[in-house]
């Protein structure tokens, strides 16, 4: 192929990073009722099977919670370089035993990326610079060492991530307004990316207690972005979201759509606690 030619390569999955889905259902519990003992119990089975992160067709990460209040029952976010493998969760869900059972509620689809506003090690050293930091000093290298062994993991976070372990999760999806005197999409980078630096170092301050994730629906979904928190107690859920609201990124230039607060918990669990 000469260069510059167009790629006629065709593939379902992103040149890097992950597709990544939030599913959302809800138990009918009159139709369980039609469900002979022996179909609940195969239904049960087949619902583990389908949630298991081990399973031989399970997408790359499989994460699944129980939801508060009475948008769901329990969620799950799902993400995998192939689409359609990430589908196949929601097919068999629906097919299985438990399928008359079970009412989709909500989902967004996204996919990973790294955002503009992480900046490469050039950049950093730079904005170092601009900060007063001499580049002949040693200070400086020590800085920017540091900053590119950091730079590594976060690329790879963010593309590729390992869910954790803690037990309150929160989704949400949002935009950036467009609105007159009030669009984000007009204002130049330097400013963008001065109000996401502001963003981050208050997300910063909830180091060891939260951590997230920010997807794009960009061309996929309704919403911008899907913002996916999780907390080693949800009190922290509150915290951040509350404290991160007064940043001008937030307060002057963010829409934010519905939230979904669970706990993260095995498949087996969910049915125990759904009472299925």
């Amino acid at each position: 192929m000469s260069h510059g030619a167009p790629s006629t390569e065709v593939s379902l999955k992103p040149s890097e990073g992950w597709h990544c889905s939030h599913l959302y259902y809800r138990f009918n519990h009159a139709a369980l009722k039609t469900l002979t003992a022996a179909e609940l119990a195969s239904g049960r089975e087949a619902f583990a099977a389908a949630l298991d992160p081990a399973g031989q067709a399970a997408p790359a990460r499989v994460q699944a919670s129980i939801v508060s209040g009475h948008k769901a029952d329990f969620g799950l976010m799902l993400l995998d370089a192939d689409p359609l493998v990430i589908d196949s969760v929601h097919q068999r869900l629906l097919s299985g035993p438990l399928g008359v059972a079970l009412e989709p509620t909500y989902s967004f689809v996204s996919v990973t990326e790294v955002s503009e506003y992480v900046p490469t090690v050039e950049q950093y050293g730079q904005r170092l610079v601009a900060e007063g930091e001499d580049p002949a000093g040693p200070a400086y290298a020590a800085k920017l060492k540091a900053y590119e062994s950091r730079e590594v993991m976060m690329r790879k976070q963010r593309l590729t991530p390992d869910l954790p372990p803690w037990p309150a999760t929160c989704f949400y999806p949002m935009n950036k307004k467009r609105k007159v005197g009030e669009n984000w999409f007009t204002l130049d980078f330097a400013e963008r990316s001065r109000m996401m630096t502001e963003h981050g170092r208050t997300g910063m301050t909830f180091g060891g207690k939260v951590t997230q994730l920010i997807t794009v629906g960009l061309g996929y979904d309704d919403w911008e972005w899907g913002v996916t928190l999780w907390a080693r107690n949800p009190e922290f859920l509150k915290d951040i979201v509350y404290r991160m609201r007064f940043d001008e990124a937030s307060a002057r230039y963010a829409e934010f759509g519905p939230f979904y607060v669970s706990y993260v918990t095995p498949a087996a669990e969910i049915l125990t606690h759904c009472r299925v």
